[in-house]
């Protein structure tokens, strides 16, 4: 993949994937529990299995928990409140398979961190929306009009992507999950403003739109029905927003492992999982070998880009 932008605008997207690299082997430091007992395979041991969760008070993982026992599977579940611990934590053999991630988080993780982490399993996409409090519809929203976006390398890229769809830009070589500000052409019906991610419902106050993550919609005000455009999740642009279990490379045939994915799509689990999304989650079946290749299809799109 050829990209025609300047070198500083190359240079951008290999530093921020770098800080988020550096960023995790400091959170595994202040993750770590200095107990070398930690399980680092699930094979031939009695212990339970050691699950990363970004949030582990949400009621889904409560049912999660019920179902996996309920097929004989002890799992604990290891709130690591931070997104950076999760990936260090398991390369380490602090935890034996995390779900928190989309293939986009985890190519990025994997290329700055020179690591080999795997999917093995599937659980939703969760459509990035725009919204606007000035604006009732796309045509609303004025040439030249200003539009925040997350500021984070994946839901940056992604943001852009769902505002060319919308037609309210146009990036350069068509966008890929990779794209910055610095793709967006000229010729594009409004600009960007890239802030934080928690800022993009704030800024509806002084912008014509933002793009905002499905975390922030409901502390917002807003519900996913005042959207004025999502992305499509079925679509192939959304792959890498696929959101997967991950194992070690050598415990990616595991059993036990591939049978807690499974167990993510019992009714019970689907079910919680929607209430928690507020409707919006869309599960996905992508098999383990079909994860895989996105994902290496990613990691070379992020290698290539340096």
């Amino acid at each position: 993949m050829s990209f025609s932008t300047t070198s500083s605008s190359t240079a951008r997207k290999r530093l921020t994937w770098a800080a988020v690299a550096v960023a995790s082997t400091l959170a595994l430091t202040a993750c770590s529990s200095g107990d070398d007992s930690a399980s680092t395979s699930t094979g031939g041991s009695d212990d339970p299995i050691r699950v990363g969760v970004v949030g582990a008070a949400d009621d889904k993982w409560a049912v999660f928990q019920e179902q996996a026992e309920a097929e004989g599977i002890e799992i604990e579940l290891v709130d690591l409140q931070d997104y950076t611990q999760a990936n260090p934590a398991l390369s380490q053999g602090e935890l034996d398979v995390n779900q928190f991630q989309h293939l986009q988080f985890l190519a990025g993780y994997n290329v700055d961190a020179g690591d080999d982490l795997q999917p093995i399993g599937a659980t939703a996409v969760y459509p990035l929306a725009l919204y606007s409090t000035k604006h009732t519809s796309l045509e609303e929203i004025p040439d030249g009009g200003q539009v925040a976006v997350p500021n984070d390398p994946t839901n940056l890229a992604r943001a852009l992507l769902v505002l060319q769809e919308a037609g309210l830009i146009e990036l350069e070589d068509g966008g890929s999950s990779i794209s910055t500000e610095a793709d967006v052409l000229p010729s594009s019906k409004v600009t960007v403003t890239p802030v934080d991610a928690a800022q993009t419902p704030i800024q509806l106050q002084s912008v014509d739109a933002s793009i905002i993550n499905n975390d922030f919609v409901e502390d917002a005000g807003l519900t996913p029905e005042d959207a004025l455009f999502e992305d499509d999740p079925d679509s192939d642009a959304a792959k890498p927003y696929i959101n997967v279990w991950v194992a070690r490379a050598e415990d990616s045939g595991d059993e036990t492992l591939l049978k807690l994915a499974e167990i993510s799509h019992s009714a019970e689990v689907v079910e919680a999982e929607d209430a928690a999304s507020g409707g919006t989650a869309v599960i996905k079946e992508n098999s383990p070998t079909e994860l895989q290749e996105i994902l290496a299809g990613i990691e070379d799109d992020i290698r290539n880009a340096s």
